[in-house]
């Protein structure tokens, strides 16, 4: 069980690190024309010295003046330097990217992971987050160099009832990278069957406390 630490105050001493790891925003880089623009963390986390941390960076893209994000290889470089140094942050034991990156961004998206996985230690799992259609209909995920791509499966707009509707008929991702493990929230419990042997990333839109946690037994079920 792993959960997600966005930018803001986080208190998890509490938590069992036999039980729970967090994943916990580290950063935000944001593609701005031909720049870069890094965002550290500037909240407090809070945990105990024995939790295993996965380090999050957040990707987005930003148009100025109409100008599209350029790409380009210089961008590329300064975004693998920031990542890898996340490495270095204590206990971390993964990575993990959060761009919901569009079409015209993918090829972008691929080499990034792919020159990341090249540079990144061979025992470090390299994570991604997936928005649920891009595991479902849309193979572009298909032999990604990572480990994992988390299917979110909460604030889905448009392809929130087709979704759900499929995920409790029993149905399955179709992606493969999309079965070892499922990113859920807190206030979007779903009604479906769960692996149990995936691994449960969990949201919280509000600063994690012990209620919260004792509440996720209605998310993922007994």
């Amino acid at each position: 069980m792993i959960l997600w630490a966005w930018e803001r105050p986080e208190e998890l001493e509490f938590l069992d690190s036999n039980k729970f790891g967090i994943a916990y925003l580290a950063q935000t880089l944001v593609l701005k024309a031909d720049e870069v623009v890094y965002n550290p963390r500037r909240q407090p986390l809070k945990v105990n010295p024995q939790t295993q941390l996965i380090a999050v960076t957040r990707v987005e893209s930003q148009k100025v003046t109409g100008e599209r994000a350029a790409l380009s290889a210089r961008q590329m470089e300064r975004v693998l330097s920031l990542i890898l140094k996340t490495k270095q942050l204590e206990n971390i034991a993964a990575i993990q990217i959060d761009f919901d990156a569009t079409k015209s961004e993918r090829d972008f998206y691929r080499q990034l992971l792919g020159e990341l996985r090249e540079r990144l230690p061979a025992n470090t799992d390299l994570s991604i987050t997936a928005l649920a259609s891009f595991c479902i209909g849309d193979r572009w995920l298909d032999e990604l160099p990572v480990d994992e791509a988390v299917p979110m499966i909460f604030r889905m707009g448009a392809d929130d009832r087709p979704i759900r509707a499929l995920l409790a008929a029993g149905n399955d991702f179709r992606e493969p990278l999309c079965r070892k493990s499922y990113g859920l929230s807190l206030d979007e419990p779903l009604q479906m069957t769960f692996d149990r042997s995936r691994r449960f990333y969990i949201f919280n839109n509000r600063p994690w406390t012990e209620k919260d946690v004792a509440q996720l037994a209605g998310v993922i079920g007994k």
